[in-house]
């Protein structure tokens, strides 16, 4: 064996046996970033201390937040718009402008108007007073609770008969209210008919119309107390005294404008709106006895 043969030997073994990583020329840029790649963000790994999905939601829940609430206060407008004019919420705000004082007098009112001289509604800047200033303006407190505590009373009334049920209870409340609507209904065509102008509104006719409800409720519960007998005293009382509230209130109210019109004109529609004014307050005594009758027994 000569010299080469014998230094090449060991050479092929070791080529042969371990085989070792040999020195890379170039990094190997296919399994990892190399020192020099550009990093791009990952999702799941932080920017600036922030993470990539909490930054990237903060803007469009910012957005979100922002078109929501612009989106409620357009909302709020236009249904505050909408309902004002089906609706006058802030005329409403006037009608319940009452205090226990007002509640007191209004009901004391209802029942002795005979003993009431001035019937005339204060004004203040050509804009009646709130109702707790003067009695004899217009409310809807007295009226809504007196429809309110009536359903009540008829329901006790209902169950001293063992007849009471939620069914009857309701056709009760159901028909109170149709009645009523039917009454202002019938009360705004007979002033348009008869050509009146008149400062009086719907809501004003309501509270007018909600009056009785006192009456009523008053003679069902003497009526429970004392039979059929202290119903009818009762009722005859409170009859006569709406129908006398219901004129010198009405009367100021329709014939307000006759002093404006000629002496011809206004003879012939003094007359009409006299015979309108007996006609809404003698009506109202039906109302109440054929809303109330049946309850006594």
């Amino acid at each position: 064996m000569n010299r080469e043969s014998s230094f090449r030997a060991p050479s092929k073994r070791r080529l042969r046996g371990s085989n070792p990583m040999p020195h890379q020329l170039f990094d190997d840029t296919s399994a990892g970033a190399g020192p020099h790649a550009p990093e791009y963000p990952n999702h799941g790994t932080p920017a600036l201390g922030i993470p990539a999905q909490a930054f990237l939601s903060e803007p469009m829940s910012n957005f979100a937040m922002a078109y929501g609430s612009s989106l409620a206060s357009q909302g709020k407008e236009m249904v505050d718009k909408n309902i004002d004019r089906i609706i006058p919420v802030s005329k409403l705000k006037y009608y319940f402008a009452v205090d226990t004082v007002y509640v007191g007098k209004k009901i004391g009112l209802l029942f002795f108007p005979y003993m009431h001289r001035d019937w005339e509604v204060r004004y203040q800047q050509d804009i009646p007073v709130a109702p707790r200033f003067d009695v004899n303006a217009p409310d809807l407190y007295i009226p809504v609770m007196a429809f309110i505590t009536y359903i009540l009373v008829a329901g006790l009334a209902l169950g001293t008969q063992n007849n009471f049920s939620p069914e009857i209870l309701g056709m009760q409340a159901s028909s109170a209210l149709a009645w009523l609507i039917v009454e202002v209904f019938a009360v705004l065509l007979s002033l348009y008919l008869v050509t009146v102008n008149t400062d009086l509104t719907t809501v004003d006719l309501v509270a007018f119309a909600g009056y009785k409800y006192v009456g009523m409720i008053w003679a069902v519960l003497c009526g429970l107390l004392f039979g059929k007998t202290g119903y009818y005293v009762l009722l005859c009382w409170c009859s006569i005294s709406i129908v006398f509230f219901m004129v010198r209130t009405l009367r100021l109210k329709i014939l307000s404008e006759a002093a404006a019109e000629g002496v011809l004109v206004r003879g012939a529609r003094n007359q009409l709106r006299m015979y309108l004014t007996m006609a809404i307050a003698a009506v109202q005594p039906l109302f109440m006895y054929w809303l109330t009758y049946h309850l006594v027994r």
